[in-house]
């Protein structure tokens, strides 16, 4: 008998710089595959029924990430992923959060595939991250599949 498991993680890079284009702070935290997001996956293996992730958002909200959940709790701002790169069994999603884009207390962020509600693939919290109106973050998100 055979017996294989999958397993989809994530973790992210959240890099703050300032109006300058200097790194102020960079912390790396681990994610949640939700739900809907592992639907979103099985869904693309057979055919294009649901939308690709293309957007990426950030928030303020301290609700702890679930498997149930479909939404950030408090979105503060929603781009367009700069690149969403394969290599093998990983996925490298990047975002810019560019200055008077989610200018706030951030505490925590989302992919999703729609430029507003859409289907949410994976979500984190995270220690808050206090991104001033001229600041820019950028995000590297990285799914692997193991």
């Amino acid at each position: 008998m055979f017996t294989e498991t999958v397993n989809v993680t994530g973790r992210l890079k959240i890099s703050r710089l300032n109006e300058s284009g200097d790194e102020l702070e960079v912390r790396e935290v681990k994610n949640l595959i939700v739900a809907v997001g592992k639907n979103v996956i099985t869904s693309r293996l057979v055919g294009n029924t649901t939308a690709i992730p293309s957007h990426m958002a950030v928030g303020s909200s301290n609700t702890a990430a679930t498997t149930a959940q479909t939404a950030l709790g408090t979105e503060a701002g929603r781009v367009v992923l700069d690149s969403a790169t394969r290599t093998n069994n990983s996925i490298a999603y990047v975002a810019t959060f560019p200055a008077g884009t989610g200018t706030g207390t951030i505490t925590e962020a989302a992919i999703l595939n729609a430029s507003s509600a859409g289907d949410m693939l994976c979500r984190t919290n995270f220690n808050a991250v206090n991104k001033a109106a001229g600041d820019v973050i950028v995000i590297t998100w990285n799914i692997t599949i193991s």
